[in-house]
């Protein structure tokens, strides 16, 4: 019996958004490179999250080790997109403003 190598690809894959998830569960690239950097095994990261298979850690883990400067790209264009949202949403819904009216209004429901 001859084993037969054949390259399988990564198990990634870009939702509408352009995030990209890790085989057919919601969990993105971003997270399982960012616990692989912080020390995690691919053992701990199925621990942590049981929606991934033990292969599929694995198999992304060796896509970003093949192709760490482009996956380091795409982690920081994220992460300036997504202080680009916060900066919005913080403009468009003041937190402080947003406090003081909640404020007001409970003092105003105390004094009834």
């Amino acid at each position: 019996m001859t084993l037969a190598i054949v390259a399988e690809a990564a198990p990634l894959q870009a939702n509408e958004d352009g995030v990209i998830l890790v085989g057919k569960t919601r969990v993105t690239l971003d997270t399982v490179v960012a616990v692989f950097n912080q020390g995690a095994t691919a053992e701990e990261i199925a621990h942590r999250y049981p929606s991934l298979n033990l292969a599929d850690i694995y198999a992304t883990i060796a896509f970003y080790l093949n192709h760490q400067s482009e996956v380091e790209v795409y982690l920081h264009q994220r992460q300036q997109r997504s202080q680009e949202i916060r900066a919005m949403n913080q403009a468009r819904f003041d937190p402080q403003g947003l406090r003081d009216r909640l404020l007001a209004r409970k003092t105003e429901q105390e004094a009834c």
